[in-house]
């Protein structure tokens, strides 16, 4: 999102530039290895620390192109109408990504199995010789037939490819496809593949090898994927009961639960009695109102310092009307760019985002967790999983007094809103934590 010139003030130093020149990342490995799974979270990943990324799916240009898909024999070697279409899609994938980057993209992912040298030369020769973009290969290996079934089983009966044709048919077709796959794929090595830089992912992450990274970005995706997982779990996400300070408009601060937060906090306590988690653990920030939401929960309990509410510098405390007639200029700069907008003497949602990175490595290796945050946090934790821009960031609308379900699988991430109380229900506080329900979210001005 591009600074407004009126404000010379917003700058984007708390996020050190990691991109000095355009990359461009090629998935490699036979079919149903997840190479799409990890395509689209490291894209997701990348948005979100707001390097603009997109990926191109060579698949779904083959879709589009033609129709002549009828089953495995399209991708023979000896196809040789097949191949050309192929090759004519992956020309039109890369050409694509390369147009990207000419208009202000900064990483293009190129998604498709790129199993033969004679391939990943081609992709060399576009992007590194020509264009002068960095290229960086992540190759998924995986001998495993438990995994490949399971992949196919999850991701790949459900493609349009099959569409209409029975499961255990499509299963059948899909396997025959990875063995033409086979008959041609030549793994990256490091004695012919030298010159390139590339991680090889073993079983999902049972071993890796890294070669000859160039630059902090390929740093920053080798430990990225070094953290993920396909297991299904789930993350359950809310935000703490309603506060004292909630009750006076206030933003910020460390107050207690209102009575109402303590309904909340004894509601949240037996809903998750009633899910029946297993392995669950909490996590809390610091501060005492998401310790207090969270003690009812019967499980482990982990407070996080990263996990505690965006820091309002000098406006801590303050109500929005204060805030507008103490603070007009800085009120008016942030509603202009309320992503890299700092408060004086605290922290933008993109400091809070590089702050909530960390977290979100350590969420990518867990099984089932539940996280009491606050409302920017919350924001910032969703707009991840939910595969939002951090233009969006500020914007994501997050329910009051309710439970964000969120399942995690292979095949993506589903969410579901839990609310635990009645907002209509006579005899209960109604703070300013009701502002949640507006339709319009940019109204919030934390």
């Amino acid at each position: 999102m591009a600074l407004k010139e009126s404000v010379p003030m917003l700058n984007k130093a708390s996020c050190p530039n990691v991109i000095n020149k355009p990359t461009v990342i090629s998935m490699v490995g036979l079919p149903a290895r997840g190479k799409t799974y990890m395509s689209k979270k490291l894209t997701r990943y990348l948005n979100w620390i707001g390097i603009r990324t997109k990926a191109f799916n060579v698949g779904e240009y083959r879709r589009a192109a033609t129709d002549k898909y009828r089953n495995h024999d399209f991708f023979r070697q000896d196809n040789t109408e097949a191949q050309a279409i192929r090759q004519k899609c992956a020309l039109l994938a890369i050409d694509d990504a390369c147009n990207f980057l000419q208009n202000g993209g900064e990483v293009a992912v190129v998604d498709a199995t790129n199993t033969t040298r004679e391939r990943r030369k081609l992709l060399f020769d576009i992007i590194q010789v020509k264009h002068k973009f960095k290229l960086f290969f992540i190759e998924s290996i995986c001998d495993d037939p438990t995994i490949v079934e399971a992949n196919v089983l999850e991701v790949k009966v459900c493609s349009p490819d099959y569409i209409g044709m029975n499961k255990d048919e499509a299963v059948q077709d899909f396997m025959r496809r990875i063995e033409h796959y086979n008959d041609m794929y030549e793994p990256l090595d490091h004695t012919t593949d030298k010159d390139l830089s590339y991680i090889q992912i073993f079983n999902q992450g049972e071993r890796f090898l890294v070669h000859k990274l160039a630059g902090h970005l390929q740093s920053r995706v080798v430990y990225y994927l070094m953290n993920i997982h396909v297991l299904p779990r789930t993350i359950y996400l809310t935000r703490h009961g309603e506060s004292e300070m909630n009750l006076q408009g206030r933003i910020g601060g460390d107050s207690n639960l209102s009575p109402r937060g303590e309904e909340y906090a004894v509601a949240l306590g037996e809903y998750v009695e009633k899910e029946k988690i297993a392995n669950l653990k909490v996590w809390t920030s610091e501060l005492k109102r998401t310790k207090a939401t969270a003690r009812h929960v019967d499980a482990p309990v982990e407070n996080w310092k990263a996990l505690n509410e965006i820091d309002a510098g000098i406006c801590e405390g303050m109500t929005y009307e204060e805030i507008q007639e103490m603070h007009p200029k800085e009120f008016a700069l942030r509603d202009q760019d309320k992503f890299h907008y700092r408060y004086p003497g605290g922290e933008s949602y993109q400091d809070l985002v590089a702050r909530l990175e960390p977290v979100i490595m350590e969420l990518e290796r867990q099984e089932n967790v539940l996280v009491v945050c606050h409302q920017a946090v919350a924001r910032c934790l969703l707009a991840y999983f939910q595969d939002k821009s951090s233009d969006e960031i500020p914007y994501v609308p997050v329910p009051n007094e309710a439970v964000v379900k969120m399942r995690m699988s292979g095949s993506g991430c589903e969410c579901e809103n839990m609310h635990l109380l009645d907002p209509r229900r006579p005899g209960l506080s109604q703070g300013p934590t009701s502002h949640c329900h507006q339709a319009d979210p940019s109204s919030l001005w934390l």
